[in-house]
């Protein structure tokens, strides 16, 4: 498994421009919530504990922070539980209303994201890893252990990598440019 900042890194690489984050503070919680709702259609009753679809893909995701790092995986923790608790409702609301917060908070997640793109000048993350879909909450929460003044080495860390990849991807880009007949 690569660590958090190898992931981080990869990512950052493709987030430097403030607004470009600022969107991202958006989007990407606004996707993350826009998907508990289809996953909390899907209910089980275990004795007497509903357990959805929502609750199991969150609880593997928030494993996988807590193995990666565990300040940010409680951080994490705090936040998806939250996101639960707001969108079980909504689950269990009418199909037809369940369904237009899901269409309006995921098209709405990755419009604002793809406006921070333009600024950013570059495409996704995802767009070339796709992993970097379960990257980002953790990343957005390392961001704000960051400005806080936590985790300063891992803050120095992943931006001197990001920074070491986007300069290889922008020479790497110039090249093929140049070779191009």
């Amino acid at each position: 498994m690569k660590t958090l900042a190898d992931q981080m890194s990869f990512y950052a690489a493709y987030h430097q421009d403030r607004r470009n984050k600022a969107t991202h503070f958006v989007g990407v919680p606004a996707i993350a919530v826009s998907l508990m709702i289809p996953l909390g259609w899907l209910r089980i009753d275990a004795g007497g504990f509903t357990l959805t679809g929502a609750l199991a893909v969150s609880c593997a995701l928030l494993a996988y922070y807590l193995l990666l790092d565990i300040p940010l995986g409680l951080a994490m923790c705090a936040l998806f539980g939250l996101a639960l608790w707001a969108t079980d409702p909504i689950a269990q609301a009418p199909l037809a209303t369940g369904l237009a917060w899901f269409l309006a908070l995921f098209i709405g997640g990755w419009m604002v994201q793809l406006w921070g793109h333009l600024y950013e000048g570059r495409k996704p993350a995802l767009l070339d890893n796709l992993f970097q879909v379960f990257v980002a909450p953790i990343f957005l929460a390392a961001e704000v252990f960051f400005a806080l003044g936590y985790k300063p080495r891992l803050h120095q860390a992943v931006q001197q990598r990001a920074l070491e990849m986007r300069a290889a991807a922008l020479s790497s880009g110039a090249r093929s440019a140049a070779s191009a007949p």
